[in-house]
C-alpha cells in the first residue's frame, strides 16, 4: 500500500470531518466486549449450571466459574482506557482482539455446560460421586464433564492468566464502572450554509415541499403550532435542507422570529432552550434556571410567529418534549417547528404531520456534488481523462451527498493526475478498519455510535448479509435469537417481540430500509453495509464466490459468522476454509440457492468439523439426505432445511435440546418427521409449509410446550399423534393450518385441542381433504368443527372441504369482532351459508365451491343485524353450481369489488 497516499487519504479525511462537523468516533469495538461480558457474566451464574455441578463433592468448579465471571468484570473496568489506546498502540489493539476471542471461547464452554445441566436427569447432579481435578490449580468436582471440556477449561484458564498478566504490563487504567461511553466531538451545525446554494443540487424538490408546509397557504393558519420532521438517514443533507429553507426569501417574510438550536445527542432541555433564547434577548443566561429561561422564553415568543429548527433530535423522551414545547404554544397561530432526526419515534412522538422522508440522490445530482468538489467546476470539460473513472465513484457514493462531497474534496489535490485517481479507486484503504478517518462513514459511524449496546450487536451480525439482500423481519429475528443476541425478556414478554423491538428501532433509525419492490422485506443501503462490515472486523466474514489474483479472499481464522454465496455445483473444495474454523457460530447461504446442487460429501465432511454452529441452512440445495453427525451440533438453535429434496430426517436431530428454529417450508419430497420430535422441548418455530407428502405428526408434539410457530399440523392417519395433544400448545401464535381432519376419530379431541384458548392466534385455516369419498359418512364433522370454535380475536378464518351439511352457531357469532376475512371453500354438503353478517369488522368475504346452495338469502345477513356486512370491501361468489335465487337485503355500502360467477 502507498504509505503516502494513504496518509493523505487520512489527513484529507480529518480535514473534510472537521469541515463537515461530523463526530470524529475514537470507540468502534465496544459492543464486542462490554455486551458479550455482561450476558457471559449472567450466564455465568446460571442457577441450573449452578445446581448442576454441585453435588456432596467438592465445590472447586463452581468457584472456578466464580473466578472467570470476576476476572470478567475487572478486566472490563480497563475496556475503556484500551479502546482509547488501541490506535496508537498495536499491542493493546492485540490485547483486545485476544480478550474478545477468549469471552467468545468462554461463552462456548458456558453453553456447553449449560446444555449438558439440562440434559441431566433431575436427580443425577446429587445421586453421582463427583470426581475431584486439578485444573488451572483449582479442585474440581465434576458431573458428565469429559476430558476434552476439562482440557478446554484448563487452556481458558491459562488464557485467562495470560490476559491479566499482560493487562497488567500494559499499565491500563481502570474506570468506575467499566463502560465504554465513546467520546467524541460533538457534531455543531449552524443555520448559515456551509456552500453556495447553486452548489447544492437536486434538492429543489425537498426545499419546495417543506416551504410549502412553512409558509404555503393551506398550513398557513392550520394549527396554533406546528411541527415539521424531516426524517433520514446519516449524511443524506437533512441538515442542508433545512438551512436551504430556513435562509429562504419567503420563510423570512413569514415570521416574525427565528431560531436555530443543534441538539445532537446531549439533549438538555436547559441547553436547547438557553441555545434558542440567547439570540432574542440582550441578558446573558448564563447561570439562570430552566424556570427563569423558560419564562423569558415565554414571554418573548408570545403573539409571535416563529420558526425554531431543532437539528439532529434523538431524544424521544415525552417528558423532555413537553416540557421543551411549553413555552412555543404562547407563540402566534402559524407558529412552526422544522425537526431533522434520523430517528422514527422522534416525529412520531413530537408531531402529528408525518414525517418528510429525504431520499438519497440521483446519480445525476451525486455527481454534480461530486464533480464541483473534484474539480470545482460543474462538468469534466477541462478534465475528460478523469469522467469515467469520477463515475465510478460516484457509484461507490451510493446517492449519498456526504460521500460525493467528501470523496471529490480527497481526489480534488489530484485532479491532474489520472493515475493518482486510480490509485485511489484501487486501494486496499477501502479494506482498512479505520476507513471512517476517510470522511465516508463518519455520519454513519455517529448513528452506529449512538445505538445501545444490544442494538450493536444485532448490527454487527448483519455484517453477514449480502448487499441488496432482500430480508424479512421474522428472518433476522430468528437468527438473532439463535445466536443470543437478544437480552432475555423481562415479565410475560416474548423474545420474538423483544427482538421485533430490536428490528424496528433499527428501521427507525436508518439501518434498514423498507424495499421498494416488496413491503414485507428489508434491504440495507450499501454504505449501511459497509459500516456493519467495519465494525464486526473479522468476527463476520462473507464469503464471496470470486477468485481475486488467482486466490480465494482472505479468510479470518477466528471468525464466527459467515454467509456465502451458493452456486450451481459446489464441491468439497469451496467450503475447505470452514474446516479450519472450530469456532464458526453461523452457516449460511445467502441469499438462498434454488434448485443448486451441493456434493454428498460436503454435509458428512462439514458438519463434524463446525461443533459450534448455532445457526445452520442449507437451503435450496437439492439433497436428499442429512447426515446423523448434524445430532452432534448440540449449540444448534437455528436449522433451515427448506426447499431441499430430503425425505426425512435423523433420529439424531431430535437430540438438539436447543433448537429453537427448524424450518422445513416447500420439502415438498418429505414423507415424516422423527418419531421423537417431542424431545426438543426448546423448539418455538417449526414451519412445515407446503410439505405436501407429510403424512402426518409424530407422538408427543404436546411435549413442545414452547412452540409459537407451527405451520402445519397434519392429523395423519393411523398416526399415534391425536389433536388433543395441541391443547398443550398454549403460545401459538401467527397462522395455524390443520390439515388432514378426517382423520379425527375421536370428536372430542376437537374440543380438548383448546382453539378458543389461543389468544395469540391471527388467522387460522380448517381443512379436510378435499378428495374423499362423498358416499362416506360425514356427520362427525360437524361436531369436530364446532368444538374447534377459534378465540374471539381471531382476524382471518378458512375452512375447506368441511363435509357436515351445516355449519356451527359460533361462526354467526357477534363475539369475532375483530374478523376481517372470511374464506368457505369446498363446502359441498352445506345447503345454505352461516349469518356471516353480523360479523362487523368483515371486509373480505369469499365463498367458493358451495355447490349444493340453492338460496342465499336473509340467513345470510342475520336475522337480527339491521346493518350487515357494513364493512365489507370484497365480495367474491365462485362455482356455485346450484345457486338459484340470492335475495339482497340491503346495499353493501363500502363494497370495492365483487365477483359473481355462480357456475364456475
Amino acid at each position: 500500500m502507498d504509505e503516502l497516499l494513504v496518509s493523505s487519504f487520512k489527513k484529507v479525511g480529518e480535514v473534510l470531518v472537521a469541515k463537515a462537523g461530523e463526530v470524529v468516533v475514537t470507540k468502534v469495538g465496544e459492543f464486542i466486549f462490554s455486551q458479550l461480558v455482561e450476558s457471559l457474566s449472567g450466564r455465568l451464574a446460571f442457577p441450573n449450571i449452578r445446581h448442576w455441578i454441585r453435588g456432596e463433592g467438592d465445590q472447586g468448579l463452581e468457584a472456578h466459574l466464580d473466578k472467570w465471571r470476576q476476572t470478567l468484570q475487572e478486566i472490563q473496568k480497563t475496556h475503556d482506557d484500551a479502546e482509547e489506546k488501541q490506535y496508537s498502540d498495536p499491542d493493546v489493539k492485540q490485547w483486545l482482539d485476544d480478550l474478545k476471542h477468549l469471552v467468545y471461547d468462554v461463552d462456548d464452554i458456558v453453553d456447553e455446560l449449560a446444555t449438558k445441566a439440562s440434559t441431566a436427569p433431575e436427580n443425577q447432579a446429587r445421586s453421582r460421586k463427583f470426581r475431584k481435578l486439578n485444573i488451572g490449580g483449582a479442585s474440581s468436582s465434576t458431573n458428565n464433564i469429559d476430558s476434552t471440556l476439562l482440557s478446554k477449561i484448563t487452556e481458558l484458564t491459562d488464557r485467562f492468566n495470560g490476559i491479566v498478566t499482560q493487562k497488567d504490563k500494559l499499565k491500563l487504567k481502570e474506570t468506575a464502572d467499566g463502560r465504554s461511553h465513546g467520546k467524541t466531538e460533538v457534531r455543531a451545525t449552524t443555520c448559515l450554509l456551509t456552500e453556495p446554494e447553486h452548489h447544492i443540487y437536486g434538492r429543489d424538490k425537498d426545499k419546495k415541499a417543506i416551504l410549502e408546509l412553512l409558509v404555503g397557504e393551506k398550513y398557513c393558519s392550520d394549527a396554533q403550532l406546528s411541527v415539521i420532521p424531516i426524517l433520514g438517514m446519516g449524511g443524506i443533507g437533512k441538515t442542508t435542507l433545512a438551512q436551504l429553507v430556513y435562509n429562504d426569501e419567503a420563510v423570512q417574510k413569514s415570521f416574525d422570529l427565528k431560531a436555530w438550536a443543534c441538539i445532537s445527542q446531549d439533549f438538555d432541555v436547559d441547553k436547547v432552550t438557553k441555545t434558542i433564547l440567547q439570540p432574542l434577548i440582550s441578558e446573558n443566561c448564563d447561570g439562570k434556571d430552566l424556570n427563569w429561561l423558560q419564562e423569558k422564553l415565554q414571554k418573548k415568543l408570545k403573539g409571535k410567529k416563529f420558526l425554531v429548527v431543532l437539528d439532529d433530535l434523538w431524544n424521544d423522551d415525552d417528558n423532555d418534549w413537553r416540557t421543551l414545547r411549553a413555552p412555543f404554544l404562547a407563540g402566534a397561530r402559524g407558529s412552526k417547528i422544522v425537526i431533522t432526526t434520523r430517528i422514527e419515534r422522534v416525529p412520531s412522538k413530537a408531531s402529528i404531520i408525518q414525517p418528510y422522508r429525504l431520499e438519497v440522490l440521483s446519480n445525476d445530482d451525486c455527481f454534480s456534488v461530486f464533480t464541483q468538489n473534484a474539480l470545482g467546476a460543474s462538468n469534466f470539460n477541462e478534465h475528460p481523462d478523469l469522467q469515467d473513472i469520477g463515475e465510478k465513484f460516484v457509484e461507490r457514493c451510493k446517492g449519498l451527498p456526504l460521500a460525493a462531497r467528501t470523496l471529490g474534496s480527497l481526489l480534488r489535490t489530484k485532479k491532474e493526475e489520472c493515475d493518482e485517481w486510480e490509485k485511489v479507486l484501487k486501494s486496499k484503504i477501502w479494506d482498512i478498519p479505520d476507513l471512517e478517518k476517510s470522511g465516508i462513514v463518519p455520519a454513519l459511524m455517529l448513528s452506529y455510535h449512538h445505538l445501545p449496546s444490544h442494538l450493536k450487536r444485532c448490527f454487527m451480525y448483519c455484517s453477514i448479509l449480502p448487499e441488496d439482500y432482500k430480508f424479512e423481519e421474522q428472518e433476522l429475528v430468528l437468527l438473532w435469537m439463535a445466536e443470543c443476541l437478544i437480552q432475555q425478556p423481562e415479565g410475560d414478554k416474548q423474545m420474538e417481540d423483544l427482538g421485533s423491538e430490536y428490528f424496528k428501532d433499527l428501521l427507525s433509525r436508518s439501518f434498514f430500509q423498507q424495499s421498494s419492490m416488496d413491503k414485507q422485506r428489508f434491504v440495507m443501503h450499501d454504505l449501511i453495509n459497509d459500516l456493519a462490515r467495519r465494525v464486526a472486523g473479522d468476527i463476520c466474514f462473507k464469503m464471496e464466490d470470486e477468485i481475486q489474483g488467482g486466490n480465494r479472499m482472505r479468510f479470518p481464522k477466528k471468525v464466527r459468522h459467515s454467509s456465502y454465496l451458493g452456486g450451481k455445483y459446489d464441491i468439497a473444495k469451496k467450503f475447505e476454509p470452514f474446516f479450519e474454523l472450530k469456532c464458526i457460530r453461523t452457516f449460511l447461504p445467502l441469499p438462498r440457492p434454488i434448485d443448486c446442487h451441493l456434493a454428498h460429501n460436503v454435509p458428512h465432511q462439514l458438519l463434524p468439523k463446525l461443533l459450534c454452529l448455532r445457526a445452520l441452512s442449507l437451503s435450496g440445495y437439492c439433497i436428499v439426505e442429512v447426515p446423523d453427525s448434524i445430532g452432534d451440533l448440540k449449540h444448534l438453535r437455528y436449522l433451515d432445511l427448506s426447499y431441499t429434496k430430503i425425505r426425512g430426517l435423523p433420529e439424531s436431530t431430535t437430540t438438539l435440546c436447543n433448537l429453537q428454529t427448524m424450518i422445513l417450508k416447500g420439502c415438498s419430497y418429505l414423507k415424516k418427521l422423527p418419531p421423537n420430535l417431542g424431545n426438543l422441548i426448546n423448539l418455538r418455530h417449526l414451519n412445515i409449509l407446503n410439505a405436501t407428502k407429510l403424512e402426518g405428526m409424530p407422538p408427543q408434539i404436546g411435549k413442545l410446550t414452547h412452540l409459537r410457530t407451527l405451520s402445519n399440523l397434519i392429523v395423519g392417519k393411523g398416526s399415534c399423534f391425536t389433536l388433543k395433544e395441541l391443547g398443550s400448545l398454549l403460545h401459538l401464535r401467527g397462522t395455524l393450518i390443520i390439515s388432514q381432519l378426517e382423520n379425527v376419530t375421536e370428536p372430542r379431541d376437537a374440543s380438548d385441542a383448546k382453539l378458543i384458548e389461543k389468544t395469540d392466534l391471527i388467522a387460522l385455516c380448517l381443512e379436510w381433504s378435499n378428495r374423499l369419498d362423498e358416499s362416506l359418512d360425514r356427520t362427525s364433522e360437524f361436531e369436530v368443527l364446532n368444538m374447534l370454535q377459534p378465540h374471539k380475536t381471531l382476524k382471518e378464518l378458512t375452512i375447506k372441504c368441511y363435509g357436515g351439511m351445516k355449519f356451527p352457531t359460533w361462526l354467526a357469532g357477534h363475539s369475532f369482532s375483530h374478523m376481517v376475512a372470511l374464506t368457505i371453500e369446498n363446502c359441498k354438503m352445506c345447503t345454505s351459508l352461516p349469518p356471516v353478517g353480523q360479523l362487523q369488522s368483515l371486509k373480505h368475504l369469499f365463498i367458493k365451491g358451495t355447490a349444493r346452495v340453492k338460496n342465499v338469502g336473509h340467513e345470510f345477513y342475520g336475522v337480527s343485524c339491521s346493518q350487515p356486512f357494513e364493512s365489507l370491501e370484497t365480495l367474491c361468489f365462485n362455482n356455485m353450481e346450484e345457486w338459484e335465487n340470492w335475495i339482497p337485503n340491503q346495499e353493501f355500502r363500502n363494497l370495492h369489488y365483487k365477483l359473481k360467477d355462480p357456475k364456475g
